[in-house]
């Protein structure tokens, strides 16, 4: 599912200078996942910018052939076209954690929509004809409680209770990437990070001032497509993973009427209230992407109720209030 972009603030001059030797920060930028993917960090002594670049790209190589639903060739595509296959470890932890996330949020959180996700346009697929009969069609299939995991001789397996059952995993996908990145730079030693894939942010330890690491969050207006240009709010984090989801950037008007891309698995339609974006930050990248997702689902008033009762995030809402943007935003969460 798609992703508001969040501007990363960086310096360059603090990114190539004013550092002592062996502490330099490097900055290393790729291609991931139909976007692009930026990493910061102090690298260890003894490895390279580009032997960190080669890990880098060889991990994100690996999910792009396991979790991606634009890869024709990846094991998502190959399972959702009715393939049994043995599951990799990146297919079974994401799907473990979206199954966990699935039942934390009432469902309101499912990879499982799949399907109609593709009949709204939002999906792997071309836009089809919405009538109630096939919104009421394809939820009689959709649900991670449709789905388990089975060992057999060969490795796991996934267990579909009705064949028709297909999974998108656009609105956690790039935030357990970022996690999975965090987790080598960890393994490596590395203890002052950022990490972004899509926009999808996980971040460690401190920026190369000794400062937390500073993400600008664009203004949710319609069509803002210009990054960076008009800002809602400069937030400071660390130890975190940090996401926002939006529908100010894709979505399609028909009829007068305006189409968003976050769709509430319960109707089987797109929202219609008025929360125009949802920056959540939590333990990590992949946590954050998945409820950043629920609250835009469940809306303004709801948001705060499930926000009063997680002390474990850290959110800023935006919203409309009568054409005018209004914000409400956790004690914790730190902005400049």
């Amino acid at each position: 599912m798609y992703r508001p972009f969040i501007l990363l603030l960086l310096s360059f001059l603090l990114l190539a200078g004013g550092c002592e030797s062996g502490n330099q920060y490097v900055y290393i930028e790729g291609f991931a996942q139909g976007g692009t993917y930026h990493v910061i960090c102090r690298p260890v002594r003894g490895l390279s910018a580009q032997e960190l670049r080669d890990r880098i790209d060889g991990r994100l190589l690996a999910i792009d052939g396991s979790l991606s639903g634009y890869n024709k060739g990846s094991l998502l595509s190959r399972l959702n076209a009715g393939e049994d296959l043995p599951l990799d470890t990146l297919f079974i932890g994401c799907f473990t954690r979206s199954k966990e996330i699935w039942a934390e949020t009432g469902g309101a959180f499912d990879p499982s929509a799949a399907p109609l996700f593709d009949l709204w346009g939002f999906g792997f697929a071309n836009r089809e004809t919405v009538t109630q009969a096939a919104i009421d069609s394809i939820r009689a299939f959709v649900g991670m409680d449709l789905l388990t995991l089975e060992e057999r001789a060969d490795g796991v397996h996934l267990v579909k209770a009705d064949p028709r059952v297909r999974l998108n995993f656009n609105a956690i996908a790039q935030g357990y990437s970022a996690d999975v990145v965090a987790t080598l730079l960890d393994s490596l030693g590395i203890r002052d990070y950022l990490v972004d894939i899509g926009r999808e942010i996980a971040c460690k330890g401190r920026n190369a001032a000794g400062d937390p690491w500073r993400i600008g969050l664009d203004r949710p207006s319609d069509g803002n497509f210009d990054e960076g240009k008009d800002l809602q709010a400069i937030l400071e984090v660390t130890d975190c993973g940090i996401v926002t989801s939006g529908n100010y950037r894709k979505f399609y008007i028909e009829d007068g009427q305006k189409y968003a891309h976050t769709i509430d698995p319960a109707t089987g339609r797109p929202v219609t209230h008025n929360l125009l974006s949802a920056t959540v930050e939590a333990q990590d990248a992949a946590t954050a992407d998945a409820y950043a997702t629920w609250l835009m689902v469940a809306g303004p008033l709801r948001a705060r109720e499930i926000l009063a009762g997680r002390p474990d995030l850290e959110a800023l809402l935006v919203y409309d209030e009568d054409g005018t943007m209004k914000t409400f935003q956790t004690t914790n969460i730190k902005t400049r």
